[in-house]
């Protein structure tokens, strides 16, 4: 065989794996997920793992993955450095990974006031409906994980906290975990955006260090102790939300609540969140071969 002809063959040897390997790789769908607490259409990213097409029969576990403040469905996707995390933690654990949608300041709560702002409910309720009705899942809490960061971990957190009955764990990284911005160490002018945000979306607030008792993780802690889920989060030494972070921390420890909790170099950026998704996802995994759900 001729030296070129040698190379050509190599080539196309190397170019079908490369094909092959992409070709069979976790894929994306991007729904529409209709709330009818809200009367209007959101969307989501969905994450199918490679072997979902294979196991025909097989249900899968989900992971409920939320954006931050002023973000999208798509963030998770393509804010990362590394465009294909998500894909390679689908297919590493099994796991189908959902991204949904959550405006860019609802915080994930039902607003009392604005009817067009009832993420509780859709997270917590319609979403899960539309993904167990869509995709071969885990139908039951076993299977079913929530995580976010920044606005989206206090999503996760506080929806857990009032529905630990769907969730087997829940995580949050650089979470808000205490919604009075007098405590995050930004510039003023942000702070006040955000306290006119929360007085929109909840009223007034109350006077002292917690202006939302029950909207806001740091006075949850008790509740939290009650429904024993899983927990972890992690903040950046660096990162603007670490009060609270230390601040809810502080009172698990206390109240001897069992949680996983992590500071790690970094800021609020998509490279400390990159490098923080992967330690949660075993974490979680850990909890769904507890629960017999995973699947190897």
């Amino acid at each position: 065989m001729s030296s070129l002809k040698l190379r050509f063959n190599v080539l196309l040897a190397i170019l079908g794996c490369f094909l092959s390997a992409h070709s069979f790789a976790a894929r994306v769908d991007t729904i529409d997920v209709q709330s009818t607490s809200m009367n209007r259409t959101l969307r989501a990213a969905v994450v199918l793992p490679e072997r979902y097409k294979k196991l025909k029969k097989q249900p899968f576990p989900v992971l409920y993955l939320l954006h931050g403040g002023t973000g999208s469905f798509r963030d998770w996707l393509t804010k990362t450095p590394d465009k294909t995390l998500l894909h390679r933690l689908a297919d590493q654990y099994n796991l189908i990974i959902v991204t949904p949608d959550g405006d860019p300041t609802s915080y994930y709560f039902d607003s009392p006031l604005i009817k067009t702002s009832q993420f509780e409910t859709f997270i917590s309720k319609e979403l899960i409906d539309k993904i167990d009705n869509t995709y071969r899942t885990v139908r039951d809490r076993k299977g079913r994980i929530i995580a976010g960061l920044s606005m989206g971990g206090h999503g996760a957190m506080f929806i857990s906290s009032r529905h630990p009955d769907l969730y087997a764990a829940a995580g949050s990284m650089s979470g808000v975990m205490n919604i009075n911005t007098s405590t995050w160490k930004v510039p003023a002018d942000f702070a006040k955006s955000r306290s006119e945000n929360f007085v929109k979306l909840l009223g007034a607030p109350k006077d002292g260090d917690s202006p939302y008792p029950g909207y806001t993780m740091v006075t949850l802690a008790e509740q939290l102790k009650k429904n024993n889920l899983p927990l972890i989060f992690d903040v950046g030494v660096d990162d603007f939300l670490i009060v609270g972070n230390r601040d809810l921390h502080q009172q698990l420890v206390a109240n001897q609540t069992p949680h996983d909790y992590t500071e790690r170099p970094g800021a609020h950026t998509w490279e400390y969140w990159e490098n923080a998704l992967p330690y949660q996802v075993l974490f979680f995994s850990k909890i769904l071969k507890a629960n017999q759900v995973a699947i190897p």
